[in-house]
């Protein structure tokens, strides 16, 4: 028997998709932080050490994607995108390892991309729910 997906169905199925592409990236780099297998991040950065932070990161994509497959949790998907950046942002492209790193980073920033348009539309329909005007799924 196939399942029939509502447009809505379809979009927390693509923004839990996108959330498992940055929690798995954000794996790799903590994982390559510890084992220093190069190119691996630098164990600090002038705002925090590396690690706490991937752990902190891991921590709101997983409650972000456990929240999102029950329909709520498209702020924190938003911050989880967010801290993401801090690894694959587009500063990365001007990285001297950029081409050992270029998948990673491309893939991830397709990734938070998705994020934030998945989680815009979510908001906007959400918004349109509350105020009684009729949406348009994407």
């Amino acid at each position: 028997m196939s399942e029939t997906k509502t447009p809505s169905d379809q979009s927390h199925d693509q923004l839990a998709a996108s959330i498992v592409v940055l929690l798995v990236l954000t794996s790799v780099m903590l994982f390559s932080l510890f084992t220093r297998t190069p190119p691996h991040p630098p164990l600090e950065i002038p705002l925090f050490a590396l690690a706490p932070f991937f752990g902190a990161s891991l921590a709101i994509g997983a409650a972000a994607l456990w929240l999102v497959r029950r329909g709520s949790g498209t702020w924190l998907a938003l911050l989880f995108a967010a801290t993401a950046l801090i690894s694959f942002g587009p500063h990365k492209l001007f990285d001297p390892a950029f081409a050992l790193i270029w998948p990673a980073v491309l893939l991830a920033q397709a990734a938070v991309i998705a994020v934030a348009y998945l989680s815009i539309g979510r908001l906007r329909r959400k918004a349109d729910l509350a105020s009684g005007a009729p949406s348009v799924q994407a």
